[in-house]
């Protein structure tokens, strides 16, 4: 892996796509602006080389084909001047204007130039090669830094990369992404454990399989988990629950245990008599959910009891809350997971934590700079860890 710390871009025209995709209030204003502070170590690079930096970014899903007043980076192009030290060059213009392309070409060292949103053509999406080529021609070198978006195929996250045979680069976001993937899936420390959470069975049975061969320990919990007690004969009441998915449950046990991997199921659980904050609650054995009620959260004793397995591993990764996370009343299952998961990390365990909701529960706890590392892309992860090429990282490897 070629990293830019080893390049020096002064004077280069520097093609840059980053995720940018953040979340705006009503007027505009940005609430999290993660995503974007996780590119500045490249961003700050390039600029302190004299690099002309002229960023791609998608931002929504506009539909229509064309500017969409509410999908514009502008505000975005202002937050970038704040954490950049520098003024940013924007245009609402699009592509075959002519102003983009002058910009560009304008454009001087230490300069930054952000293009409009990449998803008002509707070519991003569908990986077309005459906008990449487009795209290409406005710089001399291509560095993707959007793991976010590294799991699609789109004209300006992977297809462009072509253009650039002999100057295509991660950024350092995605360089820390798939190195510490890499470790993850191929030399992790051993025991290594798998804490794997989620609504649903059907949307995590790529992850499942595919950490079978890989795995010592693992742990099932949220929604999920519901699935594989009624399977086993437990009640589960009004609990999530997919039924069609019961014999799956019994076969991924069963080559667990001729794999010689030690799974846990929640022993106890924290149930509601309704979804909310205000809901009555009791503690009860996790196969003995009573009619009309809910299990919403691990018990104490299944805590205990990961707590355990986590604090023995010298590997964990962590995907999908225990319970209904973003109910206060129903937290403290995942709560308590992160904080024996940053335990464990200072004795030196190795810990990655991606997903959403695990996300959010150790950067809400003030625990995610004890994380040995913390995915910026959520879906882009689940396929990495599915085992699936993701074609924005075989596009530079190539």
């Amino acid at each position: 892996m070629k990293s830019i710390k080893d390049v020096n871009f002064k004077g280069r025209k520097v093609l840059l796509r980053v995720d940018f995709n953040v979340p705006v209030d009503e007027n505009k204003n940005i609430t999290d602006d993660t995503r974007m502070r996780e590119s500045m170590p490249t961003i700050k690079k390039l600029l302190a080389d004299g690099a002309c930096i002229i960023i791609m970014a998608h931002f929504g899903r506009p539909k229509k084909g064309g500017f969409e007043p509410e999908f514009t980076l502008e505000p975005v192009a202002k937050h970038l001047e704040e954490l950049a030290g520098c003024n940013v060059k924007f245009t609402n213009a699009l592509l075959g204007s002519g102003e983009p392309e002058k910009m560009a070409a304008a454009l001087k060292e230490g300069e930054i130039l952000l293009l409009e949103n990449i998803r008002f053509y509707p070519g991003e999406t569908k990986g077309d090669e005459a906008l990449a080529e487009q795209l290409s021609k406005l710089g001399d070198c291509y560095i993707n830094d959007a793991f976010g978006a590294a799991h699609r195929e789109h004209s300006s996250t992977a297809v462009i990369a072509k253009f650039f045979p002999n100057d295509k680069y991660f950024g350092f976001l995605m360089e820390n992404e798939v190195r510490n993937l890499e470790k993850l899936m191929h030399d992790a420390p051993r025991p290594f454990t798998a804490i794997i959470g989620g609504s649903k069975v059907s949307s995590k049975i790529g992850i499942l399989e595919n950490l079978i061969d890989k795995v010592d320990n693992m742990i099932i919990i949220g929604g999920m988990r519901y699935t594989f007690t009624k399977a086993l004969g437990g009640k589960i009441g009004n609990s999530i629950c997919e039924d069609d998915k019961m014999d799956l449950a019994l076969e991924l046990m069963r080559r667990m245990d001729e794999k010689g991997v030690k799974y846990y199921l929640p022993v106890d659980s924290v149930i509601g008599d309704k979804f909310g904050n205000d809901a009555n609650t009791q503690i009860v054995p996790s196969g003995e959910v009573p009619d009309g009620w809910e299990s919403m959260d691990c018990g104490p004793e299944s805590c205990k009891a990961i707590r355990e397995i986590i604090m023995k591993s010298k590997t964990i990764l962590w995907n999908g809350p225990a319970g209904v996370f973003e109910l206060s009343t129903f937290a403290k299952g995942t709560n308590d997971i992160a904080l024996s998961v940053a335990d464990a990390c200072k004795q030196g365990c190795f810990a990655a934590v991606g997903g959403g909701d695990s996300v959010a529960a150790v950067k809400q706890m003030g625990l995610a700079d004890q994380m040995s590392y913390v995915s910026t892309g959520g879906g882009a992860m689940l396929e990495y860890l599915e085992g699936k090429v993701l074609p924005g990282i075989k596009a530079i490897q190539d």
